[in-house]
């Protein structure tokens, strides 16, 4: 398995312009946020208790997330807990509902996104690793954890590595950005 330093690596040979990360700060969550309200229409009965896919999903995730970093993974998991009470309020309001809201925050999110890659001057990274969907919560995260003076060591390898070229899936990654 990757390290959060490679995961990170690799997504940020994509986001080196500020601007671009800060889209990212809107888009991303906005995509997760419409991607969970679908996800919470349906109730699955376990151990009798109804549970949301949208529930299953975000703890499959935040599992994974701690695996990668403790600190990060639980800060990951309350951010969670906001956007899944969210999705459900607006599940709530029926199927029909829910789905328009969904499908316009999930536009308006890649919409901002895409803007991002513009200053950027490149391609979003999922167009060469799809997972990287998966990073990209993790990663803005960690961005936080940077700017408030935490994980430095990690912070530093992540730059490292992306100044080296020191991550799997390297040779994937678009060279010739404006900010790389």
């Amino acid at each position: 398995m990757k390290t959060l330093a490679e995961h990170m690596a690799f997504y940020g040979c994509y986001h080196r312009d500020p601007r671009n990360r800060m889209t990212h700060f809107i888009g991303v969550p906005s995509i997760i946020f419409a991607i969970l309200i679908p996800l919470s229409l349906n109730e699955i009965a376990i151990g009798g208790f109804g549970v949301t896919p949208a529930v299953i999903w975000a703890t499959v995730m935040a599992l994974y997330y701690l695996k990668l970093d403790l600190a990060i993974g639980l800060a990951m998991a309350v951010l969670f807990v906001p956007l899944l009470w969210a999705a459900a309020s607006v599940a709530a309001l029926g199927s029909g509902p829910a789905l328009g809201i969904a499908a316009a925050v999930f536009v308006a999110g890649w919409i901002v996104q895409l803007i991002g890659h513009w200053f950027e001057g490149n391609k979003p990274a999922l167009t060469s690793n799809l997972f990287q969907t998966l990073v990209s919560p993790i990663f803005l995260t960690a961005e936080l954890f940077f700017a408030l003076g935490l994980k430095r060591r990690l912070q530093e390898e992540v730059e490292r590595r992306i100044v080296t070229r020191d991550f799997p899936g390297a040779e994937l990654t678009v060279k010739n950005a404006r900010h790389a």
